[in-house]
């Protein structure tokens, strides 16, 4: 899924730390054969390439990953829109590319949720713009974790760390102390902005430092606006609190696209989902839940 995964386990036996690891990695690449927009057979490549001319039927999971994306899309009134890959496949951030002004506007009008059409008959996915690309990235780091905790509890795994990237879910405690989990500096990859003690929570962290490049002295990163298709630069980083990391994921990139005072306006809104929001004057700011 193009970042580093680790997990942390406490086990009966070295037998089942082995097994418990290699469920982890199994459920991680599972997610990643099923929904890389990079792997040429996945079902969301296949989506991409052939569902603007007639409907795919893809499999049970994806379709729901799919599904609740748009949800999101409504939640955020537009911010999380899985159509940002539109003019999103067009930057290339190893090798420092990105669309011309002209190439992004012709980009913008296949870029809105609405153009995903859902049957949920035969569990197929239709695009009615022709130019429709969708890419998953914003929420399926997410859900693999989740699927990797379940599979861990399946074993009877009762205290464990997963993380994803910027995703991260615990099983339990760790063994009698909270977890410490750290919201790094976006500015300085060997410092901690804020460090929180969680227990059987997740937390995931959308920031402007996870794939970027520099250029003339600006940052263009990997998390686009569905309205400009281009960076936004309101915030360095957020980071949500939650029991989901599938929906932490989602909500930390919608968050990061609506800004600071929209963002955290829509957090407010849900119950047992909180927010930190480093701004781009480095600021912090908190949902209500944090600053109680």
């Amino acid at each position: 899924m193009g970042t580093n995964i680790e997990v942390q386990v406490w086990a009966y036996s070295q037998a089942q730390s082995v097994l418990a690891i290699d469920a982890v990695f199994a459920e991680m690449e599972a997610v990643n054969q099923l929904m890389s927009p990079y792997i040429v057979s996945s079902q969301l490549a296949q989506v991409n390439a052939k569902a603007a001319e007639h409907p795919v039927v893809v499999d049970a999971t994806l379709y729901r990953l799919i599904s609740e994306s748009i949800e999101f899309s409504k939640v955020s009134n537009g911010a999380f829109d899985i159509t940002f890959a539109s003019v999103g496949f067009k930057y290339d951030y190893q090798q420092h590319l990105k669309p011309d002004d002209d190439q992004i506007a012709a980009s913008l009008e296949a870029i809105n949720y609405q153009h995903i059409v859902l049957n949920e008959e035969d569990l197929s996915v239709y695009f009615n713009h022709p130019d429709v690309k969708i890419d998953l990235g914003g929420i399926a780091k997410g859900y693999a974790v989740d699927k990797s905790i379940e599979a861990l509890q399946a074993m009877g795994i009762e205290h464990a760390l997963v993380t994803a990237g910027g995703d991260t879910r615990l099983l339990g405690d760790r063994r009698g102390r909270p977890w410490l989990v750290g919201i790094r500096d976006p500015r300085n990859e060997e410092k901690q902005a804020v460090t929180i003690p969680l227990e059987d929570f997740a937390i995931s962290t959308s920031g402007d430092y996870e794939r970027f490049f520099e250029e003339d002295g600006t940052r263009y990163h990997h998390i686009l606006s569905p309205k400009t298709g281009t960076s936004t630069y309101e915030v360095q980083s957020v980071s949500i609190i939650g029991p989901s990391s599938t929906v932490n994921d989602a909500l930390s990139t919608s968050v990061f696209v609506m800004g600071v005072e929209a963002g955290i306006s829509l957090i407010n809104t849900l119950p047992d989902y909180e927010a930190i929001v480093l701004d781009s004057n480095r600021k912090l700011h908190f949902s209500m839940g944090l600053t109680q």
